[in-house]
Parts: structure tokens; C-alpha cells; sequence
């Protein structure tokens, strides 16, 4: 009995203390969401905006239009980086930032980094609607150019190099020329550049993107950190040949040898335990034709974990069995490391527990977990700590006009967003 009246007691103070809370208005939230979807709508009810789009630079300047009625001091920096300023009242703090961004990959979804974006401009209009003053300055960060290489945070991280200008994306414009078609401007990229300790943290709220917490009925994740990626081209070779006259115990057949490693993929990443996650997601076989044994095959590599470490033992596992399986088809093998690379970021365990504490004040479930996508935040952590904050996506389905997330879902990330940031606020020098 005594334990029982704990509990209500507990829950009653959990209830009285979520009463007193501000709060986003779901309604709204979810509203902004759809306007913002309009933005590139097409005949067919998909929505196409991509970096660097008429789409996206309407969507960009009704956003700025947005921070600016609710009295923010806006600027578009050198890489194009919206960053809107409500002003604290103490000016010597350093400023509390959150976001997202608002591009989409080709025919993508409503919700990937746009309720982090949305949800933003709703903790703004919540604390002007309720006369809130923070001590720290706050900064609302909508980041260009995320899915086509997260421009805009690695720019403010100073890790976007000249070389990065020229890759082009599907509107056809290279990120030279859309951070100029923005208002960014590529010869004063360095001014983007943030100095390490120049934020108080930043925050990230986001769908998860996978399934987790829809499947175990869970409202918040609480972003541990988000893994690294290591690429490599995986090239065997053997020796074309005539596929009607070279018997089969006579062949050396480089996509025979290559099938067996994706079954090595599967089986070695397995084999270890966490949750690190390898792939092969590009296979291309020469010469290419039905009547020819292959004598060349060019496959890719993906692995990705929290630990740089643990994508080390992985990598050497594959490849020590990949060695073997080659011999044993009388073909060779050879790991080239693509450029492509991210490091782990693991978020600041202090931001963790003050989104834990926001989830327990709202009376809502949650779980510690790992992101296993990049986002901003990676870039951002690389000069202030960070936090992130995840709701669920139905199915786990994301870059898809199918991805979605209930409005109460995202107003409970937002209000998770919104007290995080009020905590920290008092907490934080």
C-alpha cells in the first residue's frame, strides 16, 4: 500500500509540474509542417525541393519572413546558413542554438529535418506567447544543402572544403554555385566558420528515421551519438571468359567471388556484438554481358558504429575472410578506401539528462539510442556539445513521400524540445 500511494503521489507531482509547463500548440506545429510542404508541391501530391531549388529559396524566404515576425534579428551567412537571433538577457551568455534543415532528397518525405526546422520556429512563438525571457541569446539554425553533404554545418565546423564546391546535385547546381543562388558567398566561406566553444549547445530535434521507438511504444529517443562511416571500392579480379566453353571447374569468376563476399558482409558484421551495421549497396560486374564469365566486379563497402574502433575490427574481419574466399576462387581482391568518411559523434551526456529530465516532467516514454544517420548535429559537435532528440516515424519509413509522424508525436519532440532548452538555460554558464 505504501509503495502504491508512492507511485500516485509521484505521478500526481509529475502531473501538477507538466500543467505548469509551457507548452507548443500541436495545432500549429502541425500546420507550419504542411505550409511548409507546399513548397515545391506537384501535380501529382509529391513535393520536390531540393538544395538549391526555386522551391527551396521560396521555402527559405518564408522562413526568414517567419523569424523576422516574431522579432528575431535574421542574417544569411557565407554558406548560406539561415541563423534567426532572439536576443537574452544577458548579453555576456553564450547562445543556446537549435534546428534543422529544410531541403528534401528527390522525392522525399514531409518531415525529415523539417520538424526540426518547424518545431524551432514553434519554441520561438511559444516563448514569445507566454512574455518567456532567456538568459542566453537563442539561435535558430536552419541548415542548407543537409542532404546533398550537410553544407551548411560543415561549413560552420570548417570542414568544407574547395573541393566540395564542384560536386553537383540533382538541380544541377554545384554547391559553389547554390551557396551563391542562396546568398551565401563562396569566397568569404571561412566567416561561416564557428570557434570552438562560441555556443552554449545546440540542439537537434528529428524522426528517427528507423523503427525502434514505434515498435516498442515509445515516445523519445535520446540521441547517444551519431555513428561514423567508412566506404571502400572492393575489387575482384579474375578473367573474362567464354560462358559456354570454359567448364566450371576451370573458371575464374569474379562475381562468383563476390557474391560469397556479401554473404561474408552479412555474416562477419553479425558475428560481433552491438549495433554495427555493414553494407554492400553497389555491385558492377565487367564486361557485363549474359554469355561472358565476369572477370571484373567493382562492389562497395559501408560500415558504420558509434566506435571508429569497432569500424576498424569489422573492416579487418571482412577482409581477412574476403581474402580467403578470392583464394579459394582463384580470383584477387583489393580494398580501396573511398573519401567518403564521417567520424562518430557522441552527444554531450549532460544534454542527455536534461532531455531525459524534460521527457519525465511530460510524463513521456523514452530510451537512450544511437542515430544511425548523419545529421547536422555530427558537424556541429565538432565545436559545441550537443544534444538530439528523436520521435518515432511510422513503419520506420523516411526519404519517402510515405514517411510520416503524427502530430502528437512531433508536438511531444517539440515540448521535449522547448523545456531542454529552458533547463539548460538556467543551468549552462
Amino acid at each position: 500500500m505504501k509503495v502504491l500511494l508512492t507511485n500516485i503521489l509521484a505521478l500526481f507531482v509529475i502531473g501538477v509540474l507538466s500543467a505548469q509547463q509551457p507548452k507548443v500548440n500541436q495545432h500549429r506545429l502541425e500546420k507550419r509542417i504542411f505550409n511548409l510542404a507546399e513548397f515545391g508541391l506537384q501535380e501529382n501530391g509529391e513535393t520536390e525541393r531540393v538544395a538549391f531549388s526555386d522551391a527551396d529559396i521560396d521555402a527559405r524566404n518564408w522562413v526568414i519572413k517567419t523569424l523576422k515576425g516574431f522579432g528575431m534579428g535574421v542574417k544569411v551567412d557565407a554558406a548560406g546558413n539561415i541563423i534567426g537571433t532572439r536576443q537574452g538577457t544577458d548579453s555576456s551568455k553564450k547562445p543556446i542554438a537549435f534546428g534543422s534543415h529544410i531541403d528534401r532528397v528527390p522525392n522525399g518525405g514531409n518531415y525529415d529535418g523539417c520538424l526540426g526546422s518547424m518545431a524551432a520556429l514553434e519554441v520561438i512563438e511559444t516563448l514569445n506567447e507566454n512574455n518567456i525571457e532567456t538568459n542566453h541569446p537563442l539561435e535558430v539554425i536552419i541548415f542548407p544543402n543537409e542532404e546533398g553533404g550537410v553544407m551548411g554545418s560543415r561549413a560552420m565546423a570548417g570542414n568544407l572544403g574547395k573541393s566540395a564546391l564542384s560536386v553537383v546535385n540533382s538541380t544541377g547546381y554545384s554547391m559553389g554555385d547554390g551557396i551563391m543562388r542562396i546568398g551565401g558567398d563562396t569566397t568569404k566561406l571561412e566567416e561561416a566558420k564557428r570557434k570552438k566553444g562560441s555556443l552554449a549547445a545546440f540542439l537537434e530535434l528529428h524522426i528517427e528515421q528507423g523503427g525502434k521507438l514505434e515498435k516498442e511504444k515509445l515516445d523519445i529517443g535520446i540521441v547517444e551519438g551519431i555513428v561514423g562511416l567508412n566506404w571502400w571500392d572492393v575489387v575482384f579480379t579474375g578473367f573474362a571468359n567464354h560462358a559456354g566453353t570454359t567448364p566450371m571447374d576451370a573458371r575464374q569468376d569474379a562475381l562468383l567471388a563476390a557474391a560469397k563476399y556479401i554473404v561474408a558482409v552479412n555474416e562477419v558484421t553479425n558475428s560481433f556484438e552491438g549495433s554495427q551495421v555493414g553494407t554492400v549497396g553497389r555491385i558492377k560486374a565487367e564486361p557485363g554481358a549474359p554469355n561472358v564469365i565476369p572477370g571484373k566486379v567493382i562492389a562497395s563497402l559501408e560500415i558504420r558504429d558509434l566506435s571508429s574502433e569497432v569500424i576498424q575490427k569489422v573492416y579487418e574481419a571482412i577482409k581477412e575472410k574476403t581474402e580467403k574466399i578470392a583464394k579459394a576462387s582463384n580470383v584477387s581482391v583489393k580494398f580501396l578506401p573511398l573519401d567518403t568518411t564521417a567520424e562518430p559523434a557522441l552527444t554531450n551526456t549532460s544534454i542527455q539528462k536534461e532531455i531525459e529530465a524534460s521527457a519525465k516532467t511530460l510524463g513521456l516514454t523514452f530510451k537512450y539510442m544511437p542515430s544511425g544517420a548523419g545529421h547536422d548535429a555530427q558537424d556541429i559537435s565538432r565545436f559545441a556539445p550537443v544534444g538530439m532528440i528523436f520521435v518515432p516515424s511510422k513503419g520506420g519509413i523516411s526519404h519517402s513521400p510515405k514517411e510520416f509522424t503524427s502530430a502528437e508525436d512531433m508536438a511531444n519532440g517539440a515540448n521535449v524540445l522547448l523545456h531542454s532548452i529552458l533547463s539548460l538555460d538556467k543551468k549552462l554558464d
